[in-house]
């Protein structure tokens, strides 16, 4: 399988910025990985470095002492599919306890509620099912810092409020689960978008209770607890506006046709 890529970021900054994005595939072990960035304050190349992230992520990092205009530009053409993944006892205890946007303990109730006796796979269906039911997916209806639980009460999301609902229901009855950061060939209206993961029977499975592209074309950028982990852009001192934000993804060939009830990993 082969995918393309792309996304574009339009920001300033204010004097004496750090910067952190999170806009390229993962290392995950692919047949090839055939990369373009660009990277400008004004007319000026930014010198950059590229950080290890957990789980294959990867983040440019770059500081700005004069407030600045910055444009990047980057392009990826992946072949192949990414090599599977094995996770630690210390990812499985990470993946399981409540994060900042994803307050599993505040939903036990709801969780053991909806989901009597379930286990496993059945589980994992019924809360994407149940997720899929209970929000609408509105584009610009919840905040920078909303979590699972302001999604719950307000019926209404975009990706990440899905996620986030659906890896706190999950937790909440012990399974590990994890928000996952991809670029989704076949998204509508196109942009980054966000997935969870939950692990059962030895294996990480994504699911998507948006259902807006088929999983089986989905490239991963970043994964972790929650949105805190997988921003495609941060800043760790200083403060910026983001402009623009134009994102691509692409699949050879046709897309995959997308069955909710089939067991896949983000390949």
């Amino acid at each position: 399988m082969q995918r393309t890529v792309s996304s574009r970021l339009l920001f300033t900054t204010q004097a004496q910025t750090s910067v952190v994005l999170s806009v390229a595939v993962a290392d995950r072990g692919y047949d090839s990985v055939s990369e373009q960035i660009t990277l400008q304050a004004g007319d000026r190349a930014v010198e950059y470095r590229v950080l290890a992230d957990q789980h294959g992520g990867r983040l440019f990092a770059f500081e700005l002492a004069e407030p600045s205009e910055v444009l990047l530009e980057y392009r990826a053409v992946v072949d192949g599919v990414a090599a599977p993944e094995l996770s630690s006892e210390t990812d499985l205890i990470r993946y399981v306890r409540p994060s900042r946007y994803c307050e599993s303990d505040r939903l036990l109730p709801t969780a053991y509620a909806e989901f009597p006796g379930l286990r496993g796979l059945a589980l994992i269906d019924a809360v994407r099912a149940w997720v899929a039911r209970e929000l609408r997916y509105v584009s610009g209806s919840s905040s920078p810092t909303d979590g699972a639980v302001e999604a719950l009460l307000a019926r209404r999301g975009v990706c990440r409020d899905f996620a986030h609902l659906a890896v706190s229901l999950l937790r909440a009855k012990d399974v590990p689960a994890r928000v996952a950061a991809v670029y989704a060939p076949g998204l509508t209206p196109m942009d980054f978008h966000a997935v969870a993961e939950a692990w059962v029977e030895g294996n990480w499975y994504v699911f998507d209770a948006t259902g807006l592209a088929p999983r089986a074309s989905m490239l991963r950028i970043a994964t972790g607890r929650d949105a805190s982990d997988t921003a495609f852009l941060s800043t760790v001192g200083g403060s910026l506006t983001l402009k623009e934000i134009r994102v691509s993804a692409v699949v050879e060939g046709d897309l995959p046709i997308e069955d909710s009830s089939e067991l896949l990993s983000l390949s």
